[in-house]
């Protein structure tokens, strides 16, 4: 039997920089929502990619606040750093020249780690002249702690296929831990779970800055039948002004939020959806520690 290679790989950074469309790029597929919004990704979301004898599985962490005394903040912190000593292989994700205090603190988290590093600078599209992306390779060389650095644009995709040959080439010696039949499963928690991520993308697309992320999306209903899904879903927000923001003038905000929502989620289920959404107000959720555990912030959910 020929040798197989297979290890987890954390996709790790500071919010905002492009890690849940690093994934979605590198998978073909939706796994993470995206939003030009910081913070979105609350969960360590795990897919995975074989191609022969090697196998990667993905895990897209929350966006890293080193210094956040926020409760929200502090687990998603947590989730994030609790991942790095468990992968194989860590991706660092740096957004164009950008080199901050909030990068250089995560960088000490990493340092003194066994795990192969690669370097990722990503939006290089949005880098008008080309000429300074040398200095700054140079720049991160200079750390001696990465294996590899690498520009990209997850965006357009360029430099994804360079980046998915080094995961490839750095995956330790191991078995699968996936098979091609896990491909045909679908656990209903990590259905709704990606449906209520769906919506919650939606949300923050939609209304940008007005809303902060002080949103979740509970599913209260899915319901297959042959030719149609019925979906219900609640949009908790903390406070009543959000309510209203979130419904809009008439109803018509959250009309929106449910139209282009349930041409996600058909997408995703290829299956035609009929999706009910409510708001609802459950103040201060996002400093109940409890609370936010029960939601499953910060676990992980795998997508097949």
């Amino acid at each position: 039997m020929d040798k197989q290679y297979c290890g987890y790989v954390s996709i790790i950074g500071k919010p905002n920089v492009g890690k849940s469309t690093i994934i979605n790029s590198l998978l073909d597929k939706k796994v993470s929502i995206t939003s030009r919004k910081s913070q979105t990704t609350r969960n360590n979301i795990i897919g995975f990619k074989t191609k022969k004898n090697k196998q990667m599985i993905l895990i897209d962490t929350p966006g890293m606040h080193i210094k956040s005394q926020r409760t929200m903040n502090k687990i998603l912190n947590k989730s994030a750093q609790s991942i790095i000593e468990d992968t194989d292989i860590i991706l660092l994700v740096l957004q164009r020249l950008a080199f901050e205090k909030e990068d250089e603190l995560i960088i000490q988290k990493i340092k003194n780690t066994n795990q192969k590093t690669i370097c990722i600078i990503n939006k290089i599209d949005q880098i008008e002249k080309k000429n300074k992306l040398l200095p700054f390779i140079e720049k991160l060389a200079s750390f001696n702690l990465f294996d590899e650095i690498l520009p990209i644009s997850a965006k357009t995709k360029d430099g994804i296929n360079q980046l998915e040959m080094l995961i490839m080439k750095y995956l330790p010696e191991n078995r699968h831990i996936y098979s091609e039949s896990d491909l045909m499963l679908m656990i209903d928690k990590d259905c709704e779970f990606m449906i209520s991520e769906l919506i919650r993308e939606k949300i923050i697309r939609k209304l940008g800055d007005e809303l902060p992320h002080d949103i979740f999306v509970e599913i209260d209903m899915f319901d297959e039948k042959n030719n149609l899904t019925e979906i219900h879903a609640t949009i908790f927000v903390n406070r009543k002004s959000q309510k209203q923001i979130v419904i809009g003038s008439n109803g018509q905000i959250l009309k929106s939020i449910g139209t282009e929502a349930r041409i996600e989620v058909e997408k995703y289920l290829d299956k035609k959806v009929f999706l009910k959404t409510w708001v609802k107000v459950k103040k201060n959720w996002n400093t109940d520690s409890g609370f936010i555990n029960s939601l499953g912030v910060g676990n992980n959910h795998e997508s097949k």
